[in-house]
């Protein structure tokens, strides 16, 4: 008698909750620690958290994705809000979804005229108060996000980040005598990470 194959079942659903662990993951090698809590806080292993992250890449790869956007709303469902923003002369489409592990950011998925995904990212949600950013002891882990340091700590020069999912910035900022440093601040799907400082 010819054994039968294993019986296989379907991959469970990929759910929001996954997706935040595959922020998580990326964000893992930064802060360990504050990614251990939010990971508790979903009820998670770190085996799920690497199983979300390759089903996530491999959706983002499948051939069957139409669109480099659609598994954002397959995912997240429809966005929370959908705001126009303009790139030079160009009008770009921006999808803000919740992500309860921050409830005052968002997840910005923007949009080229063309469908293509430009940029993803962490953002303030536009109801929310951002950060009071002054000196280096305001930038803490995942304190504020890109745009808001480079706001705050004008004028702030963008750096290639070591990852698509990462960014840099450098600026001054005060210390805790007034003294101006140059620093580097380290960002993970645009969440502060680490700053060093240029002694």
């Amino acid at each position: 008698m010819v054994p039968m194959p294993p019986a296989t079942h379907p991959a469970s659903p990929f759910t929001p909750r996954d997706f935040q662990l595959v922020l998580l993951r990326r964000m893992a090698d930064h802060n360990p620690g504050l990614v251990e809590d939010a990971r508790h806080a979903l009820g998670a292993s770190i085996t799920d958290m690497r199983e979300a992250n390759k089903r996530w890449q491999a959706m983002l790869h499948s051939p069957r994705s139409r669109a480099a956007a659609s598994p954002y709303r397959s995912v997240l469902g429809a966005p929370e809000s959908t705001l126009t923003r303009r790139i030079g002369d160009m009008a770009c489409e921006a999808w803000l979804f919740p992500v309860p592990l921050w409830p005052d950011l968002r997840f910005e998925v923007l949009l080229a005229p063309n469908g293509a995904v430009w940029n993803e990212w962490l953002i303030r949600a536009p109801e929310a108060e951002g950060p009071d950013l002054k000196s280096l002891a305001d930038l803490t882990p995942w304190s504020c996000t890109v745009d808001e340091a480079a706001r705050a700590f004008a004028p702030a020069r963008p750096l290639e980040g070591t990852a698509p999912t990462r960014w840099g910035l450098a600026f001054t900022a005060p210390d805790a005598e007034g003294a101006r440093r140059a620093v580097v601040a380290e960002f993970t799907w645009g969440l502060l990470q680490r700053v060093a400082v240029n002694d």
